[in-house]
């Protein structure tokens, strides 16, 4: 029954395929790279389901979800590795690690469940040997760098654990660097920020700068030995929202050796949809709700105001493009950040990924740069990360810098 339901997408996606040369174009492309994805949060989802929270076995992808997300819409977007979400709210009252480590958990069960097609990746040749099976590898990218309460051992353990990048803030501003959506306290990196960075770089855990304000952006790029990325973030030439990076930043990407990988999130890409999410945002500003409050004082937003403007598979192209001709073909991916909430018209799950680079056919890009955006740009970097952190490992041992040695008051 599965593999009949897995036969009639594939068979529907290639009678969509014919009609559409640029999409036959882009489905050939993509079975000859690797197509990475930057961030999915299919952790959180799991962990989130009303019907059976947390529950590994019960959220099965065997079958058609409710979210973005199947194996049978996995194999027809041809997607060869997926940077798992591994989340925590900086705002929860649970306990930073408790929640990390529950993630972890639910991450690594997931992708051992479902042996078949998915596989635990730690590196750049894992990503390749996986691919190759016919696999999805799957790797581990933590979000928040709270979850470390000023603890570089914590750091190092959660790299054991399989996490191969960190997005050093979520939405709240930490002791040690300020958020792109949240008041800024530090300007930038405290030196224990910049410690942090450059364990990272002994490690080789790549360093995420998406969440980050502009002067983080800047002190990270100035202190990293290593490539970074933007694991989902989009250009604020075109979207003036906070979590999107200023072609300032795109400039310097070139000399870093980074990626941007651009995201799906409708007020990232779309003007209209980001005005819309910044008057519900001033509706709230100074208000304080729980999560059925807020989710009142939304509902009642829409009643006076209507939905959100819906943002396209094009606006996301245009960004990309964007990102392509700022910072160079070298340095933009692909970074969907599936949550299971809106998404544009034409990318609406996991098996649209061909659909956007049919669109980048259509506007002349090469395949020589398609390969790149699609996965070759976040491997060179990502290789490049372990080849530092090999020479850095025999230069100097673990740090055992604390945030009270390092960020004293003057």
């Amino acid at each position: 029954m599965i593999r009949s339901a897995a036969l009639a997408i594939l068979w529907s996606a290639l009678l969509a395929a014919q009609a559409d040369p640029a999409l036959l174009h882009a489905r050939k492309l993509l079975k000859s790279t690797v197509l990475v994805d930057g961030h999915n949060d299919l952790p959180w989802t799991i962990r989130e389901d009303p019907k059976a929270p947390r529950d590994v076995e019960a959220y099965d992808l065997r079958k058609r979800t409710t979210s973005e997300v199947d194996l049978a819409r996995l194999k027809q977007g041809l997607l060869g590795a997926q940077f798992w979400s591994i989340y925590v709210p900086g705002e929860t009252k649970e306990g930073f690690a408790k929640v990390q480590l529950e993630q972890f958990d639910i991450a690594r069960r997931m992708i051992a469940k479902y042996h078949e097609a998915l596989e635990l990746a730690l590196s750049t040749s894992d990503i390749r040997r996986i691919r190759a099976k016919g696999k999805l590898a799957s790797l581990l990218g933590m979000e928040g760098g709270h979850v470390l309460e000023n603890s570089l051992g914590a750091l190092r353990t959660y790299h054991d654990l399989g996490a191969r990048y960190l997005t050093l803030t979520h939405n709240v501003t930490l002791d040690w660097a300020d958020a792109a959506m949240d008041k800024p306290t530090h300007g930038g990196l405290t030196p224990f920020g910049k410690e942090v960075v450059r364990e990272m770089n002994r490690l080789g855990m790549l360093v995420d700068i998406s969440h980050v304000n502009p002067d983080v952006m800047r002190d990270v790029l100035d202190t990293s030995e290593a490539p970074v990325i933007f694991s989902h973030s989009c250009a604020r030439a075109l979207v003036d929202h906070p979590r999107n990076v200023p072609d300032g930043i795109l400039q310097r990407m070139a000399g870093n050796g980074g990626v941007v990988m651009v995201t799906f999130i409708p007020p990232f890409v779309n003007r209209a949809s980001r005005a819309w999410e910044a008057g519900l945002e001033k509706a709230a500003k100074g208000m304080s709700y729980d999560e059925a409050g807020y989710k009142k004082l939304e509902a009642d937003y829409i009643q006076a105001q209507g939905p959100s403007p819906k943002a396209s598979l094009k606006d996301v192209a245009d960004h990309i493009d964007h990102v392509a001709k700022v910072a160079g073909h070298d340095h933009v991916g692909i970074a969907s950040d599936f949550w299971g909430g809106t998404t544009p018209v034409g990318l609406e799950d996991v098996s649209k990924y061909p659909d956007l680079f049919a669109e980048l056919i259509r506007r002349g890009w090469s395949d020589r740069d398609l390969r790149k955006l699609a996965g070759e740009n976040l491997l060179r970097a990502f290789a490049k990360a372990e080849g530092i952190a090999r020479r850095l490992q025999k230069q100097r041992p673990a740090s055992t810098a604390t945030i009270e040695g390092l960020d004293r008051k003057k």
